[in-house]
């Protein structure tokens, strides 16, 4: 494949797209600026063990740098640019509104004016189930309306996909946005439900459950996740012209388990594996939350074969049994 340009390479789905990758053979310059919005450990014990692998380069830089970025880019010269840096959290957004403006807009657009001035043969970019906002229909396609976000997150991930439009119209760059949804596994956020759950019922703590547990999610395991990037990281979209139609190089797709999850049943399932019952403390919905997410991936299965294969039971088990080993509980 090349050079591979990885950014947000310490964190949960950077890590472990780096290192199948790596397995694989494939040499990867990982980008990530450690930031502290969660546990910076658990980023630095990430990046320890990619640095097992002589094929990994890294360079601790914040994307929106522009100078910094631009400099990257002329040196390295990639040939592919997998963009998963971003400033993460629907909830964070409320209170933090100028971080995802810096990282998840001028970052973005520093990442495509790199691979705009270096020749990127293909920018693989992180959206979210998020952008599809106060829609009603269900399950979300990626040709229905996105202009109803809920969030400030959700407003900066839809917008990212319509400067990665401009830069495939103006400069032919292929890119293709990922719309992932509520990603889960071991090595995760410690800010998501599951990873927080877990903690709590470990604790001897009461979890909140927002909306009153009347939530559903299409819980998708991490390694599900990484086989399709790397399905779509060689299936670049083509600039076409047809006689009624000029198709640009330009893709996006959901990524997701197709099965949504009530999350009262998921939290359940987490309980036996943990073996103990959780404390319930149910709560109203929190602003920009939705109530549900369900990912329609045809599109996907069609063009890449792509096909989730770990279910809610085994892939929290893969969690617990990481969470206990990781921190010796």
């Amino acid at each position: 494949m090349g050079k591979i340009l990885i950014t947000g390479a310490a964190g949960f789905i950077g890590f472990h797209l780096s290192q199948k990758l790596l397995a694989n053979g494939e040499s990867i310059i990982g980008v990530d600026n450690l930031n502290n919005y969660y546990d910076v450990s658990l980023k630095q014990a990430r990046l320890e063990q990619l640095f097992n692998s002589s094929n990994f380069q890294f360079f601790e830089l914040d994307i929106a740098n522009r100078d910094k970025i631009a400099e990257l880019f002329a040196n390295c010269q990639p040939n592919l640019v997998i963009n998963l840096a971003a400033q993460a959290g629907v909830r964070h957004s409320l209170t933090h509104p100028h971080t995802y403006v810096d990282s998840n807009l001028v970052g973005f657009t520093n990442i495509l004016e790199g691979c705009r001035h270096t020749g990127v043969e293909h920018l693989v970019y992180a959206s979210s189930s998020s952008v599809y906002g106060a829609n009603t229909k269900i399950p979300f396609t990626v040709s229905d309306r996105v202009d109803c976000p809920v969030s400030l997150y959700a407003a900066t991930k839809r917008a990212n996909e319509l400067m990665a439009y401009t830069y495939s119209h103006l400069y032919g760059i292929p890119t293709t946005g990922l719309r992932f949804f509520t990603v889960y596994g071991p090595w995760g956020r410690p800010d998501m439900a599951y990873f927080s759950f877990t903690r709590s019922i470990l604790d001897g703590k009461p979890i909140k459950i927002f909306n009153h547990g009347n939530m559903r999610r299409d819980f998708t395991y991490i390694d599900d996740i990484v086989e399709g990037i790397i399905l779509l990281i060689n299936k670049k979209p083509q600039n076409i012209s047809t006689e009624n139609n000029k198709y640009l190089p330009y893709k996006i797709y959901n990524i997701g388990n197709n099965q949504p999850v009530n999350l009262i049943d998921f939290i359940e399932i987490l309980e036996e594996q943990i073996g103990i019952k959780a404390t319930k403390e149910l709560l109203p919905l929190q602003a920009g939350e939705v109530e549900e997410t369900y990912a329609d991936i045809d599109d996907l299965m069609r063009d890449t074969g792509f096909k989730p294969n770990t279910s809610i039971d085994v892939g929290l088990k893969y969690f617990v049994d990481w969470y206990r080993s990781y921190f010796c509980v």
